[in-house]
């Protein structure tokens, strides 16, 4: 049966699916933010575990995970071991997001994605100039920020979503989500998600939960950027500034409900 197209009530029931089965995340992720990519898979109903060496990677990703996040903004000797070791493209690996953090200029990270791509992730998660670096039509941003937009990238992701088979999704003023031939597009969220360090991190955390329990990578993308981006906009209308934000966001993604999706959302 095809998955009925992203809609408000397809992101409610992803939500509601997320706190209810708990999905377990492995999060092979960013030294510098693994702390709050944490929080926040707790603060949405998912569960993280933080297992990244080889030896103890591909056991845990194969034997106990119900989906992975490979984040790239760390990659270092002993990580990029680790990751390796797993073998994404085993029957047995559940569903798993890849986040291309600051791809294209930066050669170990850069090989490791191509590589990691080949593989078929069920969802890339990144910024504008990530995917176009991935997809070959760009060069990488600033460092982690983009100097492009979503649909300046549109065609570039969706045949990088037709390449993997799954879904790719990029974030900006506008995240875009598609799989190659729909194109979803979910115009919440808040500035001062770029002004706290692991706002994108966590949103890849994050789309690896839904994932877990979503229907089709898309509708599991769609859902996660729905879900947190309108806890940011709740986050920011009780904060103060970035430091504020950050915990508030943890507040908001726990106390979330079906009602604030329905009022909020603006997806097309």
């Amino acid at each position: 049966m095809t998955p009925a197209p992203f809609d408000i009530a397809a992101a409610i029931a992803q939500m509601d699916a997320v706190r209810t089965r708990q999905p377990l995340v492995q999060c092979l992720t960013n030294s510098v933010t693994v702390g709050f990519v944490a929080n926040v898979l707790l603060a949405a109903g998912a569960t993280p575990a933080m297992v990244d060496s080889a030896g103890e990677s591909e056991v845990f990703a194969r034997e106990a995970a119900d989906a992975a996040l490979v984040n790239l903004g760390t990659p270092h000797p002993a990580q990029c071991e680790g990751i390796r070791a797993i073998g994404f493209s085993a029957p047995s690996m559940p569903p798993w997001v890849l986040d291309p953090v600051a791809v294209g200029a930066l050669p170990v990270r850069t090989e490791l994605a191509h590589e990691l791509v080949a593989t078929g992730p069920s969802v890339i998660r990144g910024n504008a100039s990530e995917i176009a670096a991935l997809a070959g039509t760009g060069t990488g941003g600033r460092g982690v920020d983009s100097v492009l937009g979503p649909d300046d990238v549109v065609d570039a992701a969706r045949t990088l979503a037709s390449r993997i088979g799954g879904a790719v999704a990029v974030s900006g003023e506008v995240d875009l989500v598609t799989d190659g031939e729909t194109v979803v597009r979910i115009a919440n969220g808040h500035p001062l998600f770029t002004a706290v360090t692991g706002g994108g991190c966590a949103l890849g955390a994050v789309t690896a939960a839904y994932a877990a329990v979503a229907p089709s990578p898309l509708i599991g993308a769609a859902a996660a950027a729905t879900v947190y981006a309108i806890a940011g906009e709740k986050a920011a209308a009780r904060s103060a500034g970035p430091g504020s934000f950050a915990v508030e966001l943890l507040d908001a993604l726990h106390a979330l409900t079906p009602a604030d999706i329905a009022q909020k959302a603006v997806i097309s």
